[in-house]
């Protein structure tokens, strides 16, 4: 399997995804920054939780709309909207205009655009691959996403204006690409009620949501998630703030690194490996089980970070985080396999919008593991992070036989369907 071998929308994701990435990973991550220069730090931490609230809110209506009217309209509309948002956001951050609330507003208008357009595009994604395609998609989508935030991180916010010109010309670009060259991968059976009152659309919301949150083994394997992927959330949370209160500083090859200092080392040194190691690992685990696979990256993810929370050792924090990110290189697209496997075709934006939840709630997690370490003992709370990922590891382990059994199951179904559509084309051609 190549990438050529790709759907168009899946390597025209992948391409225009990566440079829109690259621009978006030299402003965002500042705008914390930006917005607490110019708003004050509380009220900061109060309008970034209001954006990540109405973002995941939006992302559950998106989810609904997808699987109703398709993916090509919402994921078109969404990116005319956020080129749209970009524009009035370079204007607001011009030499000749400044506006700080007008860039906020922007900035959720952009949150309430991936809201519409995240789930379809996830779900498209899985509607125009193969289940044997989806190991290698991933692993591509998530090392071009480290390489983006690598290449864009190291020139970091400079000339915040002409960064914000060049993300609006590639949101524009891309608005361009999906109008002309992706194609539409899901065409609901039911329409749309043109006469549906707004009661009625609430309706058909809940019943969507509700045929989801009756898939036990979905929300085990979402819960579970939330665990596993909380615990790298910890690296900018708790383990932030606990290496720089209490790690002495030490000398790496004639170089003094404080607990600050070291954090900045453990999320470039992730980065590179995963830049560097993500070919290999992927070329390695293709030899294995995929369930045995999902596991071990499981353990070695959370031996890995336990090691950081507990450890101030500069060699030992490096040398954990390596055994961390192997883990995190073998289950990512594992992981992303399995979900594609889950949801039924016309569902899957809806599930897509739920599974978001898993990023969401570790974060909500990983912070609320910064007060508690106020309280608790070093001890404590590296005991805490252990059982995190040991739940995560129990709940996968007993669902995982049912993971398999809806892969093989999309397998035969898919395998099925090109056995239908090569015997529809013979037939047309003896015809």
């Amino acid at each position: 399997m190549r990438f050529r071998d790709f759907h168009p929308n899946i390597k025209l994701r992948i391409i225009f995804g990566f440079f829109s990435e690259i621009i978006g990973s030299m402003i965002f991550p500042f705008m914390a920054i930006y917005f607490a220069v110019h708003f004050g730090a509380k009220l900061t931490g109060i309008l970034l939780i209001l954006n990540i609230i109405v973002g995941a809110l939006v992302g559950f209506y998106g989810g609904y709309l997808s699987d109703l009217m398709g993916r090509k309209k919402l994921m078109v509309t969404a990116e005319v909207i956020r080129s749209a948002s970009l524009i009035v956001m370079t204007i607001a951050n011009s030499p000749w205009f400044e506006s700080p609330v007008l860039t906020f507003l922007m900035f959720l208008v952009g949150s309430i655009c991936w809201g519409i357009e995240g789930p379809a595009t996830d779900a498209m994604l899985i509607d125009v691959s193969k289940p044997e395609q989806r190991k290698l998609m991933y692993s591509i989508m998530y090392w071009s996403g480290n390489l983006s935030i690598a290449i864009g991180g190291a020139v970091g916010a400079f000339l915040l204006f002409q960064l914000f010109i060049g993300m609006t010309i590639m949101s524009i670009i891309m608005a361009f690409v999906l109008i002309f060259f992706i194609e539409e991968s899901y065409e609901p059976k039911q329409v749309a009620k043109k006469n549906s009152t707004k009661l009625q659309v609430f309706k058909d919301i809940y019943n969507s949501y509700k045929t989801v949150a009756q898939d036990k083994i979905f929300i085990l394997f979402v819960i579970a998630g939330l665990f596993i992927i909380s615990l790298e959330f910890q690296l900018t949370n708790y383990i932030a703030v606990r290496l720089n209160e209490n790690m002495p500083e030490q000398n790496i090859f004639s170089w003094s690194v404080d607990g600050l200092e070291m954090i900045g080392i453990l999320r470039t040194e992730n980065t590179i490996l995963v830049v560097l190691f993500a070919a290999v690992v992927m070329k390695i685990i293709q030899k294995y089980k995929d369930k045995n696979v999902f596991l071990l990256s499981i353990v070695l993810f959370t031996i890995g970070y336990t090691g950081i929370s507990y450890f101030n050792n500069i060699w030992i924090l490096i040398f954990a985080m390596v055994i961390a990110t192997m883990g995190e290189l073998m289950r990512v697209p594992v992981q992303q396999s399995y979900l594609a496997a889950i949801p039924p075709d016309d569902k899957r934006s809806s599930y897509m919008a739920v599974n978001a939840f898993t990023f969401q709630g570790s974060m909500i997690f990983a912070s609320l593991c910064v007060t508690l370490g106020a309280y608790l003992s070093k001890e404590m709370m590296s005991l805490i992070i252990l059982s995190t990922g040991l739940i995560g590891y129990l709940m996968i382990h007993q669902i995982i036989p049912s993971l398999e059994k809806r892969v093989q199951n999309q397998k035969t179904a898919d395998e099925g369907g090109t056995r239908e559509v090569q015997n529809m084309q013979l037939h047309e051609q003896t015809e």
